[in-house]
């Protein structure tokens, strides 16, 4: 492995040039050096789909680095054990899996349905505040039920301090530095932490644990008994933020294309005209039939995944894609370049749904393509692996039901006029900051209040 050469250097790569456009440099890194190529000295990035994928799934040897957004609280007695942790994580993915997803499709659609039911008509509207807040509400309550409400506005200022720790800076400060943004977080963690402790000792006492996520962490194991309260309380803060963040970033790519591709809309409205008009008693079975609402969603995510670059650590000198890369350096993962490899995405940079319908050929009877998608390939907007999304399917049902919900009720459109109506943001994920568009009530959509 020694005698392996190192990836190549972008000519003219560097970090000022990366800080300025990181998209149009990630794309010509990959254009010009193929699999893996090199930003500066110890930086690499992953680019194509094998490389992407090589990476995410060998977590010995690329291992997340351990930097939680929210570090546990130092707890006034004794902090969870590493393993306390471990069940804790168990716990909390049987309440994410796909399974205890679809049981609560109903509630998740009428949560998603108050998007379209909010929004202001025939005049350009700021989109992401509002998405923002309805998929808040739809992420609290999925996690916390009936105690959603009394939370709700703590979530919302944790993610304030996430937008904080996110603002770019000109140093890179210490994890042990307390800046402002640092202890504003903090604050705001134990805010949540203590609004929550009463929910968890309330649910404790004798009557129902509830059927949500929390409800699931607090089911004791037939091994080890129930879980200490600190290992429940210190989990929940970052999977609080999560369940809308990244989401809120998707949905602002989706809507912005359902007002410039309006057949796609139209087809996804013909959809969602078929789900009860009622959406709370929408179901898994009406779900399997958002077939081409879901391959829009997921085709979106292609070309714009929220979480367009993920950092990884080589924990030893190893190889990757032939190359040889050294313990300690830092590998960036490109799942907006591997999302445009052409040999996992034939035309990759066209807005195409059908591609991942089974059908695809078929989708295209009459066009000068009939035919030519090689079928899905490499999606990594949810990454893949050991560190793969918690809240993947949750994710994918929350956009899903609301791309539905949204095109059934409303016609949108961009703001006429020269000026951009949003400019692409990467520092975080990859969003469309300051979102306008406009809304006109579809024909024959009856307001759902109104049934």
């Amino acid at each position: 492995m020694g005698s392996l050469k190192e990836p190549p250097r972008l000519a003219g790569g560097s970090f000022a040039a990366w800080s300025r456009d990181r998209l149009t440099t990630a794309r010509r890194g990959a254009a010009e050096c193929g699999d893996v190529w090199q930003l500066e000295p110890g930086v690499y990035v992953a680019a194509t789909a094998g490389a992407c994928e090589d990476v995410l799934h060998r977590a010995r040897d690329f291992p997340k680095a351990s930097s939680p957004l929210f570090p546990p609280l130092r707890p006034a007695s004794r902090a969870p054990t590493s393993e306390e942790r471990a069940r804790a994580h168990a716990a909390r993915m049987r309440g994410l899996r796909p399974q205890a997803v679809v049981a609560r499709t109903g509630e998740i659609a009428a949560g998603t349905a108050r998007l379209a039911e909010r929004w202001p008509t025939d005049r350009d509207v700021e989109v992401l505040p509002l998405v923002r807040h309805t998929l808040a509400e739809v992420g609290v309550r999925y996690l916390f039920s009936e105690d959603a409400p009394a939370l709700l506005p703590f979530a919302a200022q944790l993610f304030l301090a996430r937008e904080l720790l996110a603002l770019p800076s000109r140093w890179v400060w210490p994890s042990w530095i307390p800046t402002p943004a640092r202890r504003f977080r903090t604050r705001q963690q134990v805010a949540f932490t203590d609004a929550l402790r009463p929910v968890v000792r309330r649910r404790r006492s004798p009557g129902p644990l509830g059927d949500d996520m929390l409800g699931q962490m607090l089911q004791p194991s037939p091994r080890h008994g129930p879980l200490p309260e600190q290992a429940v309380l210190d989990t929940l803060p970052g999977i609080t933020v999560a369940t809308f963040e990244a989401p809120s970033r998707a949905a602002g790519w989706i809507l912005l294309h359902l007002a410039r591709y309006p057949e796609a809309a139209d087809r996804v409205a013909a959809e969602a005209a078929l789900l009860p008009a009622d959406p709370a008693a929408t179901t898994g079975e009406h779900l399997e039939n958002l077939r081409y609402t879901r391959a829009l969603v997921r085709e979106v995510l292609r070309l714009h995944p929220p979480s367009w670059l993920l950092t990884r650590q080589a924990g030893h000198r190893t190889e990757l894609a032939g190359y040889g890369i050294d313990a300690g350096s830092t590998v960036l993962v490109c799942p907006y370049t591997a999302h445009r490899d052409a040999r996992e995405h034939p035309d990759p940079d066209r807005f195409r749904p059908e591609r991942w319908l089974d059908d695809a050929g078929s989708d295209d009877a009459g066009s000068d393509d009939a035919g030519s998608s090689a079928g899905p390939g490499a999606f990594l907007s949810f990454g893949t692996g050991p560190h793969g999304c918690e809240g993947a399917a949750l994710a994918m049902e929350t956009l899903t039901l609301l791309t539905a919900g949204t095109a059934r009720r409303l016609h949108l459109s961009e703001p006429s006029g020269p000026e951009a109506a949003y400019r692409v943001t990467t520092f975080v994920g990859l969003a469309t900051a300051g979102l306008r568009l406009r809304a006109t009530s579809r024909p024959g959509a009856v307001p759902h209040a109104l049934r």
